[in-house]
């Protein structure tokens, strides 16, 4: 993974040094609320429902074992013993105090980490997928560009103050685990037919107020012009993005309202001065970035396989988590392996101190000390020897880290909503746990089959819930908190068979008691209709809504009108 070199080093110390005293200034009174707001974002600080909230940046979801265990220091230390890992593949503190913010700070440097541009109106976390560099499907290893982007869009001095917040995505395999279609910029590694390496570019995708699946800009860009391409397409926005309404801030807005076509002229008309400018990348520069990603020493272990079959046969609960937790792995005798932080009566995402920790270990003893967090909320240890998978098992399960619902309905999706964040309509947490615990029966969710739901709290989509199989909206009605239903949504993965699509509506919103009920009878009818081999989104997709609607809204549960969705704020 990647290692800071000494420019990394004296950067992020001299921006702690700075926050720091831009923390002692506030407190002292010599900067006012608004003059300090820019500030704390710029550095992740948000202030929530009833605490600050810091939100750490992950880079394409990587981490070392040092690095996850300060992670968790920093739980035990400054907050209440936890983190919450989010869909942008970070983590988020829910309980810091703000005058302990910049040692937070420092100790994340001295770990090579930090909470640089995870929030205010400039280029976010690069995210990628979580199986990068061991993904059998994989066309090449995304990480390197996904570094370089990182490297240049770090306090740009020109995108540093856009529109609105800005988020790429980078996928390099054929299955997208990336949600790449729902990103301002997706970009897709592909290989042209002589074998040149290049990217499929997509813009305007996003969730929130305005859902919209990105639009092909350019089928194929040569891998060396991804700097230069990415910075017309910025620089574009940059000049003719909206200011004036934060609803209509984003790239999506303009790239609608100009046309796809006509905002990719304007973006070649751009880059036809910035091609084969400073900023192309070189092979030198390629292979300088890539030698931080070189493979682990893997041994050969042929006779693991062996063992792990032997204990499949012997336990039904090692056969059935495996079946779930297990990621095929590009070299044999080796898996990628799921941890679930989605165990019932926990919040999605959640980890506490302590399983952070174990994580930590079990990296190291069972494979190469990397853990990867994905866009799913859940953690991975990417390279965990086939002959030591059963004792994971035992020690992940005594964790809590062994619920063998990856891909099943339980298996939520769901932002922090209003039990903390302040710009929530709702809270997800209740619902995401009613459900989890109607829905407690293994045998029953595995009939169920691949089924993702995913829950927000409100319009800035944080859960995702546009692209969930069944999604779930919280909505201020008069001042009590109900729930829109949407089903067909699909984030480009396999389990929607690579498709990317927008949920629809079925009708009026729910209140929160009749959710469980609700998400009961959604199923009920897929059961009653589906066809041999069809999950949940194929038979929305032949179907429709109209089934699903007729039939949920036929049972006594209690609807309101839907009037105007909440508001949008910086998040």
């Amino acid at each position: 993974m990647y290692v800071y070199d000494q420019v990394d080093r004296n950067l992020v110390a001299e921006r702690v040094a700075q926050y720091r005293d831009q923390v002692r200034r506030f407190l002292a009174g010599d900067l006012t609320e608004d003059e300090f707001r820019p500030l704390r974002l710029q550095n992740g600080l948000y202030i929530q429902k009833y605490a600050p909230m810091l939100r750490v940046a992950i880079p394409y979801g990587l981490l070392s074992a040092v690095q996850l265990r300060m992670l968790a220091a920093i739980a035990r230390r400054y907050d209440r013993g936890y983190g919450h890992f989010s869909t942008r593949q970070n983590i988020q503190y829910n309980w810091p105090r703000l005058e302990d913010s910049p040692d937070i700070l420092a100790d994340l440097a001295s770990v090579e980490m930090h909470a640089i541009q995870t929030s205010g109106n400039c280029v976010r976390n690069i995210t990628s997928d979580e199986f990068a560099g061991v993904a059998p499907d994989e066309i090449v290893d995304p990480r390197p560009l996904c570094e370089v982007l990182r490297q240049w869009s770090t306090f740009h001095p020109e995108f540093s103050f856009l529109p609105r917040k800005f988020k790429i995505a980078i996928n390099g395999s054929v299955e997208d685990r990336s949600a790449t279609a729902f990103h301002d910029i997706g970009l897709y590694l592909c290989r042209a037919p002589d074998g040149e390496l290049g990217l499929r570019v997509l813009v305007g995708g996003g969730m929130g107020r305005t859902p919209i699946v990105g639009t092909v800009i350019r089928e194929f860009l040569p891998w060396q012009h991804m700097m230069t391409y990415v910075e017309c397409i910025l620089r574009v926005y940059n000049r003719y993005g909206r200011r004036d309404n934060i609803y209509k801030a984003r790239i999506k807005i303009l790239v609608k309202a100009l046309g796809a076509e006509e905002f990719a002229r304007q973006v070649e008309e751009e880059w036809a001065l910035a091609k084969d400018g400073p900023g192309t990348l070189t092979e030198e520069e390629l292979k300088r970035v890539s030698a931080y990603f070189t493979a682990p020493d893997y041994e050969p272990r042929p006779a693991d396989e062996g063992e792990f079959e032997r204990r499949i046969a012997e336990s039904r609960g090692f056969a059935r988590w495996a079946g779930r937790a297990m990621r095929p792995h590009r070299v044999p005798g080796y898996r990628a392996v799921v941890l679930s932080l989605k165990k019932t009566g926990v919040a999605p995402g959640d980890a506490t101190a302590e399983q952070m920790e174990q994580v930590a270990d079990w990296s190291e003893r069972y494979g190469f000390g990397e853990i990867r967090v994905s866009h799913e909320q859940n953690l991975i240890l990417p390279d965990v020897r086939a002959g030591d998978l059963f004792t994971l098992w035992e020690q992940a399960r005594k964790a809590g880290l062994a619920t063998p619902n990856l891909g099943l309905l339980t298996d939520i999706i769901a932002c922090p909503g209003g039990d903390f964040c302040s710009l929530a309509n709702a809270k997800s947490i209740p619902i995401a746990e009613a459900i989890q615990r109607r829905f407690d029966d293994l045998d029953y969710l595995h009939d169920i089959g691949e089924l993702n739901l995913n829950i927000s709290g409100c319009m800035n989509s944080c859960g995702h819930h546009h692209a969930g199989h069944i999604g779930i909206l919280g909505v201020d009605k008069d001042g009590e908190e109900w729930y829109q239903v949407s089903i067909g949504g699909a984030d480009g993965s396999a389990a929607g068979h690579g498709r990317s699509a927008i949920g629809r509506v079925i009708g009026p919103s729910f209140k929160a008691e009749d959710m469980a009920d609700v998400v009961s009878r959604l199923v009920e009818i897929y059961l009653e209709n589906r066809e041999t081999g069809e999950h949940f989104v194929d038979t929305v997709e032949r179907l429709g809504i109209a089934p699903f609607k007729a039939g949920v809204y036929g049972t006594p549960v209690r609807t309101k009108k839907e009037p105007s969705e909440g508001v949008v704020a910086d998040a």
